[in-house]
């Protein structure tokens, strides 16, 4: 379907943070889905990604992660250099930050009248994906897409180490996790190490593998698989479908 983009802003501990937000153009109420970029924040390649999923019948809600540290608006360049500047900024950002901005971005949902309010999720790429997988931790969130998040095997996120693996047991909601088994950034023992967590914390989960690389759904990068990502987005699609109808 047609969608409608536009910016919003949200204030966070007194720190401008801008919304990046798509929706279907047809009138209507839809599930909310907060939208977590990678450490380039909200570029072309990620606005693109929230566009198509809310193409599917959502609103989609993406935050710029780094609003504390980057004037809003800031687009990272996905090169060697933006590469440091964003892991510094991860670096810097305390964890407890993150945490606030997904339950800053979940009321905002849950506030917006094309929104179904009790039909929230989350996605999310690279640190992203950690990030939707702690939105899990929300009650309000019922399903989440996590794409080849990085950091949960090892606790890294941002200043200190991450408990994500020891509050398993807080998310309800479903999990879908898509890794690619070519990404070093996440490899074979650490999702190993992320299933057996899910299952013994009785996450109700599946988890998708691509012969693909890390950030292989980034259309403007060296990795970028086309035929990996339209499967992931099967797979993805279908899961939201399933659980919000």
């Amino acid at each position: 379907m047609q969608i409608t983009k536009r910016n919003a802003e949200l204030r966070v501990d007194d720190s401008l943070m801008r919304l990046y937000i798509a929706s279907p153009k047809t009138a209507g109420r839809y599930p909310g889905i907060v939208l977590y970029s990678d450490i380039y924040q909200l570029g072309g390649a990620i606005t693109r990604l929230a566009d198509r999923l809310a193409g599917y019948g959502y609103v989609v809600a993406a935050p710029e992660i780094f609003h504390r540290l980057e004037p809003v608006g800031t687009v990272i360049e996905p090169d060697d250099l933006g590469r440091m500047r964003g892991n510094d900024a991860a670096r810097r950002t305390a964890i407890a930050e993150y945490d606030a901005d997904t339950r800053a971005v979940i009321d905002f949902l849950k506030q917006e009248s094309t929104v179904i309010p009790d039909q929230i999720g989350a996605m999310g790429f690279c640190i992203g994906g950690h990030l939707a997988f702690r939105a899990a931790f929300q009650p309000e969130i019922k399903a989440t897409a996590c794409c080849y998040p990085t950091g949960i095997h090892s606790g890294k996120l941002g200043k200190g180490v991450a408990d994500t693996l020891q509050r398993m047991s807080d998310v309800k909601g479903e999990v879908l996790m898509v890794f690619g088994t070519l990404d070093s950034h996440v490899p074979e023992e650490g999702r190993q190490t992320i299933a057996q967590s899910l299952i013994d914390a009785n996450v109700t989960h599946s988890i998708r593998l691509y012969d693909a690389e890390h950030t292989f759904m980034r259309d403007d990068g060296y990795r970028f698989d086309p035929a990996a990502a339209d499967a992931a987005w099967a797979e993805i699609t279908a899961f939201f479908k399933q659980i919000f109808g």
